[in-house]
């Protein structure tokens, strides 16, 4: 038996069925709790032009301990911050009680860009093409075109991984 499963979830904070995806990930979080490791991982699309930008402000704010609050509050305004840009990732920075110029400091001189490119190029060689894409125990379930069924296929699989059954 296993003690915890990681779910990775590809992830572009200015995609809507992103946003839609998080009542999805809250559902799996309250089901699982600690046993399901949900791993926000960044796959920014070029069509969205401030999502590299969102992607990075999520590392910083991870750095500082509010990585998925963060995310969800950025998800919750998609609408907006394509409309504003990078002041909305500075505006839900100041409402978490996060270091807003630590993270203007981090969005100039590129401090997490590595990190983002290098979840961009991973999901890239495991065939992410759009957001959300979510894989467990390296089944790849793409949610971009409907959320339709995935969460079930999440909890069917975590089940048994969490039940020590291989496939």
């Amino acid at each position: 038996m296993t003690d915890s499963v990681i779910l990775d979830v590809w992830c572009d904070l200015q995609c809507p069925d992103c946003h839609t995806a998080l009542d999805d990930v809250r559902a799996l979080r309250a089901r699982y709790g600690d046993r399901l490791d949900i791993r926000l991982r960044h796959f920014p699309l070029e069509k969205n032009k401030h999502a590299f930008a969102a992607a990075q402000a999520a590392e910083e704010a991870a750095e500082q301990g509010q990585g998925w609050p963060y995310a969800e509050a950025v998800l919750a305004r998609t609408a907006q911050l394509r409309e504003r840009g990078e002041a909305v990732l500075l505006d839900v920075a100041r409402e978490l009680g996060l270091d807003a110029e630590e993270f203007d400091t981090a969005l100039i001189d590129g401090r997490h860009i590595l990190i983002v490119d290098a979840d961009q190029a991973e999901g890239k060689a495991i065939g992410v093409t759009g957001t959300p894409t979510y894989v467990i125990d390296g089944e790849r379930l793409d949610g971009g075109k409907s959320q339709e069924g995935l969460r079930a296929r999440i909890e069917e699989i975590a089940d048994r991984l969490l039940a020590g059954e291989t496939a």
